[in-house]
């Protein structure tokens, strides 16, 4: 049997989840990084990204982080993110709502822009997370 470590997952509104996993890969700052059982310690900022969740039955989950903050230490990992979504609780016609908003306020030169990528960031995480295929040009811009 695989190596187990406890993860919970908190968001200012409710603790998402806490479960004992075999991995996770998390959305750092400066890049993607996994975490197994006994890792070295360690605090990092969280980007918007997919949190990818290895459970010991070997199922997967994917949730969808908006920021944050993850401390790994003594096999605990914790997210502590400004939000945080499993895919069943993504609404997806209001994550196709925020992606129109957001592309529209990238395209209006007095809206701020780096608002407006960071929503149009997070309506696609949401979305992939979801399971809704994106075409490219509604991902680029």
């Amino acid at each position: 049997m695989a190596k187990v470590f406890h993860l919970e997952v908190v968001t200012p509104d409710r603790a998402l989840l806490s479960e004992d996993v075999v991995s996770i890969v998390a959305p750092g700052v400066e890049g993607y990084l996994g975490v197994l059982a006994n890792h070295a310690p360690l605090v990092t900022e969280l980007n918007i990204g997919i949190l990818r969740i290895r459970y010991p039955d070997d199922t997967e989950e994917n949730v969808a982080v908006s920021g944050g903050f993850m401390e790994v230490a003594n096999n605990r990992v914790l997210v502590l993110a400004d939000a945080a979504e499993r895919p069943q609780d993504i609404d997806i016609q209001r994550a196709k709502e925020a992606l129109r908003r957001a592309r529209q306020r990238l395209h209006d030169p007095t809206m701020d822009h780096e608002r407006a990528r960071a929503a149009l960031e997070r309506a696609i995480n949401r979305l992939k997370v979801a399971g809704v295929e994106l075409s490219r040009d509604l991902e680029a811009d």
